[in-house]
């Protein structure tokens, strides 16, 4: 069993000053939090709205615990009032146990374009989903040619979509970034997520 971090066998919360950020540099929490608002959950996931994150963290002092960021690439970010040792310790808890199930996993790749048409798109999404059900990893990537470079606030935009949509079912490992011309994402199955859910239904026309 996973030993709590250091400094955080104490659960009480507001000692953030006295923790080590070893495990988890890249864990906004707090003042660290950079974001101009961030959507705010308390400790059951009780949605308590977008705010600036002064009064997030203000509110979260209040209640002697820390305000973590545990979505960072949500549109406004998404943060959560709790305990920053025990949530490190879960996370570390659940990345460990992941990697004892990796072993039968594979790397799929899924590709788009930023004009990918809207039935092309629910067929990719859900491809994404099916893999991410059988425990699958999946690299999500956009491709950009030509003059599609010069917009690629587009392909930005479908990946958010995506990433939004799929929600449910996946862990944003790492990105969405830039690489040359590709827009990418790492996904992992969301722990009680796609394997047991069924892909969206039939989708309408137009273009994504």
């Amino acid at each position: 069993m996973l030993a709590p971090p250091s400094g955080g066998a104490n659960f009480g919360g507001g000692f953030i000053a006295e923790r080590s950020f070893r495990q988890a540099d890249r864990i906004r929490v707090n003042d660290r939090i950079r974001a101009r608002e961030v959507r705010v959950v308390d400790e059951d996931g009780g949605q308590l709205g977008v705010m600036v994150p002064f009064e997030a963290i203000k509110l979260a002092r209040e209640r002697g615990l820390d305000l973590v960021e545990i979505s960072p690439t949500a549109d406004p970010p998404v943060c959560k009032i709790t305990d920053y040792g025990k949530y490190l310790y879960q996370t570390n808890k659940k990345a460990h146990e992941q990697r004892k199930h990796q072993k039968g996993s594979q790397l799929k790749e899924v590709k788009f374009r930023p004009a990918t048409a809207e039935h092309d798109y629910q067929v990719r999404k859900n491809q994404i989903i099916k893999f991410l059900g059988e425990g699958h990893k999946v690299k999500a990537m956009i491709f950009h040619r030509g003059r599609e470079m010069a917009h690629q606030e587009v392909g930005r935009a479908k990946m958010n979509r995506l990433l939004q949509e799929i929600a449910d079912h996946a862990l944003v490992e790492i990105g969405p970034r830039m690489e040359a011309n590709i827009m990418m994402a790492l996904l992992a199955p969301k722990r009680g997520g796609g394997a047991s859910s069924k892909p969206s239904g039939a989708p309408a026309g137009g273009q994504a």
